[in-house]
């Protein structure tokens, strides 16, 4: 299938929704990897503040919404909790955030696209290292980081957007030089 990964725009907002939601529903079904919680985390919300800020990005296959993703610096207050082993300034640090892949379109390769999008961006727009949290018991996410080459740089207890306690691991890489 053909697949794009593009910045996402404020008319991507309902479909990047959507696809929070279908996951949601999928993890209530399943069981959760995430530790995300309909409702509350990620939500519409979440998508139509990045797509504002520019820091949302799309993959979309035959003309759908089948992911999303954000890439900004924002490291969260629990970051420096972190054991990072690249000492590299805010400003040369690109953080992926709510990397969320539709059920429909799982097993397909598509988040690993995504990642190494992220890290080409992060590249292109002069940042040397990649930094990312995700739940503790998210096995699909950490098995994707992880054999990705990233770093678990430790962990911490936080609360996800303020509202939802879990534990999260942080991991990092070099995509650039320092």
């Amino acid at each position: 299938m053909a697949y794009t990964i593009r910045k996402g725009t404020m008319a991507d907002v309902p479909a990047v929704a959507a696809v929070y939601d279908a996951l949601l529903q999928y993890e209530g079904e399943h069981g959760t990897a995430t530790g995300w919680q309909a409702g509350v985390y990620p939500t519409a919300v979440v998508a139509e503040g990045a797509a504002v800020q520019g820091t949302l990005f799309v993959l979309e296959e035959d003309g759908a919404v089948g992911a999303a993703m954000i890439l900004n610096q924002v490291q969260a207050p629990e970051y420096a909790a972190a054991s990072w082993l690249y000492d590299a300034l805010p400003e040369q640090v690109l953080v992926l955030h709510t990397l969320c892949i539709a059920p429909r379109v799982a097993r397909r390769g598509y988040g690993r696209a995504m990642v190494q999008y992220a890290e080409d961006w992060a590249v292109g727009t002069g940042c040397a290292v990649m930094r990312l949290d995700t739940w503790r018991h998210n096995r699909p996410a950490r098995s994707l980081y992880e054999s990705l080459g990233y770093r678990l740089a430790g962990a911490s207890p936080a609360k996800l957007n303020g509202l939802i306690p879990l534990e999260l691991v942080f991991y990092e890489k070099a995509v650039g030089r320092l």
